[in-house]
């Protein structure tokens, strides 16, 4: 990563994390800034753009672009596109309704360690949602997102192992 690239990053989070104080001015710029780094195939631009063409931010709103671009970075593992993937797809902004995407997304999240996502993998085989039940792939991704921690994971597991 260039050093110029580098500080795009830090006024990128800067402007990101201020969103709701930010002038038409600083705006825009956030958008240039994200969309510079989009270009460049940085994944954390590409989402932050997805996040702009969302929200308005320095453009107008364009849930097409939004969804292309979480898209985009979502092809370089970046969890969080992952997740704005997953609402654009449960919620068809950008895209059609796809509760199967939703289900293969939330996989790939879990795979590369995400325990949010394991924890949501886990509730699906539970619960038969988008997949097929299936209690031992349940109790798989409970114990991944448990052993990081997650509560609700801890919770549920225990539920499933008392029966």
């Amino acid at each position: 990563m260039t050093k110029v690239n580098q500080i795009l990053f830090v006024y990128l989070d800067i402007f990101i994390i201020m969103e709701l104080k930010l002038n038409f001015q600083n705006q825009y710029l956030a958008f240039e800034l994200s969309k510079k780094l989009a270009d460049d195939d940085y994944a954390y631009g590409c989402n932050n753009l997805g996040y702009c063409y969302e929200n308005g931010i320095g453009t107008d709103i364009n849930s097409q672009k939004a969804f292309e671009s979480y898209q985009k970075a979502a092809d370089f593992e970046s969890i969080t596109a992952i997740f704005n993937l997953i609402e654009c797809y449960y919620e068809g902004i950008g895209t059609n309704i796809n509760k199967q995407k939703v289900f293969e997304l939330y996989k790939k999240a879990a795979n590369l360690g995400n325990s949010t996502a394991q924890y949501s993998l886990a509730w699906m085989y539970e619960n038969g949602s988008e997949v097929v039940k299936d209690i031992n792939n349940a109790i798989y991704w409970y114990k991944k997102s448990a052993e990081q921690g997650y509560t609700e994971a801890q919770l549920s597991l225990n539920e499933l192992l008392k029966e």
